[in-house]
């Protein structure tokens, strides 16, 4: 899953990038007391704190080969700061907490005024060691199996033991940065597949946690690549606001069909010949079902991304491509710095989650959006061979817990969240109606997230979060309405 704060994915992982188990464990021998240095990274403009904190490889073998976790703090505003701060952990899984910056002024500028907030780099992920494969902008141009081809090469020249990237030692990751920092028990914020590393953390180490808070809740018993329920309940949400909606109705009377037309069209490749978005020179490549369907469902995590949807598939249907390959390619404007971690995202899922996909759960789950994911993805795991991580059955979590859906959301909707909170003794849930993958950052959401961390087992009055409107439908290539 992604943090639609924003996660960015280029084309070649936009079909595999999903999101999101946990178990217990005994907490690993402390780590020395880690040394900060002032740093500048991207998406603030604030002197930071960063620490390279050592951790074994394998907690198995404490004194093998070990690698080192990227932490970013921000500093509490006041100086009489509390000991418990914020640890953030961002999505994927392959995104790293230095790549969602931008959430301190967004999301917790409110909770930094008496709290450090700490970013953790995923092992494996940003300046944690990432594991990644090359990015070049052939890659848009390229067939899908030359993508897969691509993948499959980046994969054999790796030399990474994928078997050590799981969530638990990410947890147990998260327990030596507590202690390296010197921090009491903290507070932990995750955001979609964070949300999966924030359970397990506060499973395997209880005693750590003080409070979580989930946005974009993943179910301990979620299969990553089996998501085409949510994704096509939350399609089937678009076409009925847009035909609720007089101004797009009428815009786009036909746009369930003119969908379906696109998707029989793209299964059958559809080759393009247009000027590039970007540089205007002239470009040829096949517009494929997979390429189609991923771009979609990328599309739908925010609903005011959603509501371009309908000018993009018309325009589309039309014969005019640019708009919608111009969103497709949006992946590739940024630095490969910035992008999320491929092979570590694989390595999650490849062990987690792809020896759950049982005949059962992927005939349940048989869906348009999400269909080209669910089967690319477990052809890739045969490279990957890492062993499998047996499902273990949730233990309860004490901790008090806020989890944030939004009703729009096509990979964590409410529904996940609602299961998660089944194994938990103190949780609270808070859906908003226009919301999409991500609520943190929204509306009285950051002021809602400090009163929670104060006072976590308080009554929280969140009828505010029903005053975030609903995006505008863009109606024509100058944009949304006003």
């Amino acid at each position: 899953m992604k943090i639609r704060s924003k996660l960015k994915v280029r084309s070649i992982l936009l079909p595999l990038c999903a999101l999101l188990l946990s178990s217990a464990t005994q907490a690993a021998p402390a780590a020395a007391k880690a040394a900060t240095r002032n740093c500048h990274l991207p998406g603030t403009e604030d002197t930071l704190r960063c620490a390279a904190i050592p951790v074994p490889l394998d907690y198995a073998k404490p004194d093998g080969p070990g690698t080192r976790i990227h932490v970013t703090v921000a500093p509490a505003f006041r100086e009489a700061a509390r000991n418990d701060p914020l640890f953030v952990l961002a999505g994927g899984p392959g995104q790293a907490g230095s790549e969602v910056l931008p959430l301190l002024s967004a999301a917790f500028k409110r909770v930094r005024a008496t709290r450090d907030i700490v970013f953790i780099d995923q092992r494996g992920t940003g300046l944690s060691g990432k594991l990644d494969c090359e990015s070049r902008p052939e890659h848009e141009t390229m067939s899908d199996a030359e993508l897969e081809a691509e993948v499959r090469a980046c994969i054999a020249k790796s030399r990474a033991p994928f078997g050590a990237y799981t969530t638990l030692a990410a947890a147990r990751d998260l327990e030596q940065v507590r202690k390296a920092l010197g921090y009491g028990k903290v507070n932990v914020w995750g955001g979609s597949y964070g949300t999966r590393l924030g359970q397990a953390y506060a499973r395997a180490f209880p005693d750590s946690v003080r409070t979580l808070v989930l946005d974009g809740v993943a179910a301990p018993d979620q299969v990553i690549p089996a998501g085409g329920r949510d994704g096509n309940a939350a399609l089937d949400k678009l076409f009925a606001q847009c035909a609720r909606d007089a101004a797009c109705n009428k815009a786009y009377p036909n746009l369930r069909a003119e969908f379906d037309a696109l998707v029989k069209r793209t299964e059958a490749g559809i080759k393009l010949s247009i000027a590039d978005p970007r540089t205007a020179a002239p470009v040829t490549f096949t517009m494929t079902g997979q390429r189609f369907l991923g771009t979609v469902h990328n599309i739908l995590y925010s609903p005011a991304d959603a509501r371009r949807l309908p000018f993009l598939l018309h325009s589309a249907y039309n014969g005019r491509w640019e708009p919608f390959v111009a969103r497709h390619n949006i992946a590739g404007d940024f630095a490969s710095d910035g992008s999320s971690a491929m092979l570590l995202h694989l390595a999650v899922v490849c062990a987690e989650d792809v020896p759950r996909m049982t005949p059962e759960l992927i005939e349940e789950d048989n869906a348009l959006l999400t269909r080209p994911m669910a089967e690319r993805i477990p052809h890739l795991c045969k490279d990957m061979k890492v062993p499998a991580v047996p499902y273990a059955a949730p233990s309860r979590i004490a901790a008090p817990a806020l989890l944030l859906s939004g009703a729009l959301d096509p990979v964590t909707p409410p529904r996940r969240a609602e299961r998660a909170a089944e194994f938990m003794s103190n949780a609270r849930h808070l859906v908003v109606e226009n919301a999409g993958h991500g609520v943190s950052q929204l509306g009285c959401a950051p002021r809602l997230l400090r009163e929670f961390l104060d006072k976590p087992t308080s009554k929280l009055d969140a009828s505010c979060l029903a005053e975030i409107p609903a995006p505008t439908f863009q109606l024509g290539s100058a944009g949304p309405q006003p």
